[in-house]
């Protein structure tokens, strides 16, 4: 995800982070703390975590662990641009990690391979000494030692192009690495003070990998001859999408329990099939997943017990006439014979009971798991493009934040799941962390008056979208449409539409798919009634929303029309509009000036596994239509969505997730980078896709990353989320869901949230019923090769 060309800015990083789009909902892109109401972290707990903790006593010796991962991992070095979720899985079993993170997100010393290390010298340079475990060896009998810790310094502090690296913040500070009395003693000294020195060196990769480019480049692409964990990696078969890792004989701590763990690409939308053909014994899952397996939970006997949300016994009552059953019959009784009509009826009957017969097989098999669920170490923003358009003017983009209420859709993803549900107020740090504190008043909460006292005193009117060409419309000018004229509804905006256009609209398709839209946002999201109102919701021929706002937004506004400055001491200056601003009256209408009216391109992706995504989009738009921001939805194909969308500018709105970091000076700079001119007069952005940054916000990071005092760094970090609050860059809404499914009988394994797991822990309970060769019920096999997906899985 680094380095991706782009027609309006270039990405350049120091320091790479994974991206992710939010398919079951990881940092987002954004005098001031004396301003910040800041609330304590004990206010804010973080979820705990759900492993299924167990002591390693009462834990069987032996078995396999079938683990879902979404991919194969393209290359095993994690230092590279195209490593991946598996590649981290690999390597935290096979690989040194010298600083674990604890289930706080505190980074936490690895006594399996430290005996010690500290900073034993602050002037005039930093000196930090690592002293190793003796008994730590590589897999092929050589010490862990001094020379593979200059190796890794030589390839990734970034003086030699030649080794393709995706990151080398904190290994630039390093000016020199000595061997003490022996290999074991490592002291490493910095040219600059570095505070988040416990980052380095972690993993840690044998001096084989790290020793010449070539080795760097390809040596560590396929395989890893040399590992030191408690397991080794044994191969990795991308046919068959197993990467397959054994016990290490040469581990040195204590015995894993597991002799294998075998990791199976298996995308997420299958997954629950996975788990109940038996082929999985964990895997993290979307929502809908999750459902399924409580409802098979608590179904008794059959399919009695609870209702269930999907499959074909939920077709019955209303929904069943969308059945292939009922569907193939009122074709067969409209056309043909009484013959065909018969045949028709009787092979819709076969069909749906063996569809029927599947879904009630695989309800039985997904008794034999548990959901486990916290709360990922990552979060959904928000992100707003500044670099041109409405957007560009802070006033607009603090008026988007104001129209949004983060709490409702906090409740509405995570509420449902039993999480807990309050919007995340950082930037840099997630519920529970130490450093974390709630600095989003530096922007101010939800309100609706002060929204749009914002907007009128950028310029947006009520009567600005009518002063020149009514047909144009503002914003990026993306796809080329036009809107109809403000406040043209019915056959009035029929007329101003681009035939195209309306032919597109009034496909079934679309309908099909705005239908299953609204019920995943019923039902998958736990919309409130009050959220479905019809007007509110309409749309103009472009998608853009056309319904005035509602008055449910004028009835949850204070009653006066004081300015917000004068009933919220603590604001940050130019948060709030100027005093005696006059916000245009409710239920006016949409916004516009210069003859354009307000409307931002909203770009969601469309993929099977993004309706979650696309009902937190919609309940946006409905926010930002009670102020008079309309919004034009454009849904793009999720493998183009970050590289083609999000990196390359090509957007107004976007929604994806950043995952926290115990290191946010480090992690969280590049991110938050102000955008600097390149040469060819493109933007360098580095990991700042919103290219919204100041020259003081990339001083409080570099301050961070360079004071030793571990309050001191945090109090500028809680200076700089503040000061990305006010950007208005990017909103934080809430932290991702982590829902994870297992085999009851498995230990130390499930939803980890901060924490990293110990391989060598997890394993089977003994006497347990879901032992390491236990497996469900097998599904029938001779069912017909042509399903029907339920009306409920289509797309």
């Amino acid at each position: 995800m680094s380095h991706v060309g782009a027609p309006r800015g270039r990405t350049c990083s120091r320091t790479l982070r994974g991206v992710s789009l939010l398919t079951t909902g990881v940092l987002a892109l954004t005098v001031l703390s004396a301003c910040t109401a800041e609330k304590p972290a004990g206010q804010a707990q973080a979820a705990p975590v759900d492993i299924g903790a167990t002591g390693r006593d009462a834990i069987a010796q032996g078995g396999t662990v079938r683990w879902a991962v979404d991919a194969m991992p393209t290359t095993l070095n994690t230092f590279q641009a195209d490593s991946d979720a598996a590649t981290s899985r690999i390597a935290g079993a096979v690989l040194p990690a010298l600083f674990t993170l604890d289930r706080t997100g505190r980074p936490q010393r690895n006594g399996d391979y430290l005996e010690s290390a500290k900073i034993v010298d602050r002037e005039p340079k930093q000196v930090v000494l690592y002293k190793l475990n003796q008994q730590a060896v590589w897999s092929d009998g050589t010490e862990i030692g001094a020379p593979d810790f200059v190796a890794q310094w030589h390839a990734l502090r970034g003086k030699d192009t030649a080794y393709w690296t995706a990151r080398n913040a904190g290994y630039e500070r390093i000016e020199k690495i000595e061997r003490g009395k022996d290999d074991l003693d490592v002291r490493v000294t910095f040219d600059r003070p570095y505070a988040d020195w416990k980052s380095l060196f972690t993993p840690l990769y044998p001096k084989e990998v790290m020793g010449s480019p070539t080795a760097f480049n390809d040596g560590a692409r396929s395989s890893l001859k040399t590992s030191a964990g408690p397991f080794n990696l044994k191969s990795v078969d991308r046919k068959a999408k197993k990467a397959t890792l054994v016990r290490n004989p040469r581990w040195w701590g204590k015995r894993a329990k597991l002799d294998s763990i075998v990791l199976s690409a298996v995308p997420r939308g299958k997954r629950a099939v996975a788990l109940a053909a038996g082929t999985l014994d964990i895997a993290e899952i979307d929502r809908s997943a999750a459902e399924r397996i409580t409802a098979a939970a608590r179904a008794k006997g059959g399919t009695g017990g609870q209702p269930l949300a999907h499959g074909p016994e939920a077709a019955s009552g209303p929904e069943a006439a969308s059945s292939p059953a009922a569907s193939l019959r009122a074709r067969a009784m409209a056309h043909g014979s009484p013959e065909e009509k018969a045949e028709a009826a009787r092979s819709a009957r076969e069909r749906t009971a063996a569809v029927a017969e599947t879904f009630a097989h695989e309800q039985r098999n997904l008794r034999g798991y548990v959901v486990r669920k916290s709360l990922e170490p990552a979060y959904t923003q928000l992100a707003l493009n500044g670099e041109s358009g409405p957007l560009a003017d802070e006033r607009v983009r603090r008026a988007v934040a104001r129209a949004i209420d983060r709490k409702q859709l906090a409740e509405a993803v995570l509420k449902p799941l039993g999480l807990p549900s309050k919007p995340l107020g950082s930037h840099l740090a997630v519920a529970g962390q130490p450093g974390y504190a709630d600095s989003s008043d530096a922007l101010g909460t939800q309100d609706t008056h002060e929204a749009q006292a914002l907007l009128a005193d950028a310029g947006w009117t009520l009567g600005g979208a009518r002063e020149t060409d009514e047909g144009t419309k503002a914003g990026s000018e993306g796809e080329g449409k036009k809107s109809p004229a403000p406040g043209a509804t019915g056959k009035d905006a029929e007329k101003k539409a681009d035939p195209e256009e309306k032919a597109e609209k009034s496909a079934p398709a679309d309908k099909t798919e705005e239908e299953t839209e609204k019920k995943t946002e019923g039902t998958a999201e736990g919309a409130e009634e009050s959220e479905k109102p019809e007007k509110a919701d309409k749309t103009d021929k472009t998608g853009s929303k056309t319904g005035t706002p509602s008055d449910e937004a004028s009835s949850s506004t204070d009653g006066d029309n004081k300015p917000a400055q004068d009933t919220k001491p603590g604001g940050v200056t130019g948060a709030y509009a100027p005093r005696g601003t006059q916000a245009p009256a409710p239920n006016a209408g949409p916004l516009g000036k210069d003859g354009k009216a307000l409307t931002l391109r909203f770009v969601l992706p469309s993929g099977e596994g993004s309706e979650s995504l696309r009902a937190v989009g919609r309940r946006i738009s409905v926010m930002l239509d009670r102020v008079g921001i309309g919004t034009e939805t454009i849904k793009v194909a999720d493998n183009s969505y970050f590289k083609d969308h999000i990196a390359a500018g090509d957007y107004d709105l976007a929604l994806y997730s950043w995952p926290a970091t115990a290191y946010p000076a480090t992690d969280g700079r590049p991110i938050f980078a102000k955008p600097v001119p390149a040469s060819d007069g493109s933007l360098v952005v580095e990991q700042n896709y919103t290219r919204v940054g100041t020259d003081h916000i990339d001083q409080l990071f570099d301050q961070a990353a360079s004071e030793l005092d571990e309050g001191e760094a945090r109090d500028l970090m809680k200076k700089a989320d503040a000061r990305i609050w006010a950007a208005a860059g990017s909103i934080p809404l809430y932290q991702r869901p982590q829902l994870v499914a297992t085999k009851p009988g498995l230990a130390n394994a499930g939803a980890f949230g901060f924490s990293a797991p110990r391989y060598q822990d997890i394993g089977f309970k003994k006497g347990g019923n879901s032992g390491p060769t236990a497996l469900p019920t097998a599904v029938p096999t001779t069912l017909p090769t042509a399903v029907e997906k339920s009306p409920e899985g289509e797309e």
